[in-house]
């Protein structure tokens, strides 16, 4: 059985996004590529009803781009009452902000179906290093085991 990997929102974005000319923009788009093309068969990667519903907004032709990367990824259920309780109390105990709801749900629904590793660019609100080990931390204290939250970055052996 292979790990699992959720991948959100972000990762997408990176993945189906137009060039950009800032370097870290355009370093993070080529290790998401790597990841993709590279290293996505050594794991089963999963996402949710969320990643769809983020990767349809805006301009409709990035959108059905976005959409056509994750098709024939299983699609993990938002609605198990258990990712609602672990959202909220991410939110609650402020270790993410209001206007993160959304990232709450993505890390409550890799937590809750005990998926090995979170896939993100999002190092704001998930992948933020001054956040994860509080976070770690509740998710372990409400009995789950959580997932290790990493960037495409982290899982490259490029040489």
């Amino acid at each position: 059985m292979l790990p699992t990997v959720y991948s959100e929102t972000s990762i997408i974005g990176y993945l189906t996004a137009r060039s950009r000319d800032q370097v870290i923009y355009a370093a993070r788009q080529e290790l998401t590529h790597l990841w993709w093309e590279g290293r996505r068969d050594l794991y089963d990667l999963v996402t949710s009803e969320l990643t769809l519903e983020e990767a349809n907004r805006g301009d409709s032709e990035a959108a059905a781009e976005r959409l056509q990367a994750l098709e024939g990824i299983s699609v993990l259920d938002i609605t198990d009452i258990r990712i609602g309780l672990v959202a909220e109390a991410l939110l609650n105990r402020a270790l993410l902000p209001e206007k993160a709801r959304a990232d709450a749900i993505h890390l409550a629904t890799a937590t809750v179906h005990q998926v090995n590793y979170l896939l993100t660019w999002n190092c704001r609100h998930i992948a933020n290093a001054d956040l994860l080990p509080r976070v770690y931390q509740l998710l372990s204290d409400l009995g789950y085991t959580p997932p290790l939250i990493v960037t495409p970055e982290e899982f490259s052996n490029y040489e």
